[in-house]
């Protein structure tokens, strides 16, 4: 019985909607899944009202995932039992995304300076929300030609420090993790062998995470044994993910399932949510 507890939709940068998550999860026989679209909530009812409608037995944990820097690190922190309607949050969200926009736009005029010609408004088609990421970047340069496959056009062009990359927005891990309980979500370090720093992870969990992403498809075994170490050190809840982003992704996650945790360490996140938060 597998929860893939991070998952991406059309909502943010995934390729499938999020009922075709949902489908996707129960044709591969999951117990549950967690849809984390970035900085955005904008999913969660379509695919709860989905399961309901259809009277699917897949457990549904509403989420986020919001994208934050530390000290030039890219830090993600998940948010489970999120609270789509809450106005708070959600208005901070649509300050993100209108920065996110203001970001891609910069992109896509460095990437002209470079001769690689491509528009906003297709970068906006492909993205089908607000909600601009450089994956939508890279493949409307996949559509044009340009490059072929979504991490050549983050090895050469959109990565970190190459010629198109612009600086993201000012949003902390402590903001992040202050929102997600306002929420009463609980707040998780996603995919910690991915921060290149991993000096900071200590001073991240002292902000307030609750849970640690130990099962994750990028984590070598050496990691893995090292943050159920960490998780274990802390107290920290465990939570895995396969951070899926469609089928049609060239990477590791194109698979929905390929991580994740089983019904125990499930039962420990509901039985942590019970206790801090009520059965609300």
């Amino acid at each position: 019985m597998i929860y893939d507890l991070h998952v991406h939709s059309t909502a943010s940068d995934g390729t499938c909607s999020p009922t075709e998550v949902v489908d996707e999860a129960i044709a591969r026989g999951l117990a549950g899944i967690a849809l984390t679209d970035h900085d955005t909530m904008e999913g969660l009812k379509t695919a709860a009202e989905y399961i309901k409608d259809n009277q699917f037995s897949l457990e549904f944990i509403p989420g986020i995932e919001m994208n934050t820097e530390l000290n030039e690190n890219e830090v993600h922190i998940l948010g489970y039992y999120v609270d789509a309607d809450h106005l708070k949050v959600k208005r901070r969200l649509t300050e993100i995304r209108s920065q996110r926009k203001e970001r891609a736009q910069k992109m896509i005029a460095k990437l002209s300076d470079l001769g690689v010609k491509i528009s906003y408004e297709e970068v906006h088609r492909l993205a089908g929300s607000d909600l601009i990421a450089r994956p939508h970047i890279a493949r409307a340069m996949i559509a044009a030609g340009y490059v072929s496959s979504v991490k050549e056009a983050f090895d050469y062009y959109l990565g970190k420090e190459k010629p198109a990359y612009v600086k993201r927005y000012k949003f902390v891990p402590s903001e992040a993790i202050e929102l997600i309980k306002q929420m009463g979500g609980i707040a998780v370090l996603a995919h910690p062998g991915l921060i290149r720093d991993q000096n900071l992870i200590p001073s991240i969990i002292s902000l307030g995470i609750e849970g640690l992403e130990v099962y994750y498809p990028e984590h070598t075994p050496e990691q893995l044994a090292g943050f159920l170490q960490l998780a274990e050190q802390y107290g920290l809840l465990v939570t895995g993910g396969s951070d899926f982003h469609g089928n049609n992704i060239t990477e590791s996650r194109s698979q929905l399932g390929a991580a994740g945790i089983d019904s125990k360490l499930m039962s420990k996140i509901k039985a942590y949510r019970n206790t801090i938060y009520g059965n609300s």
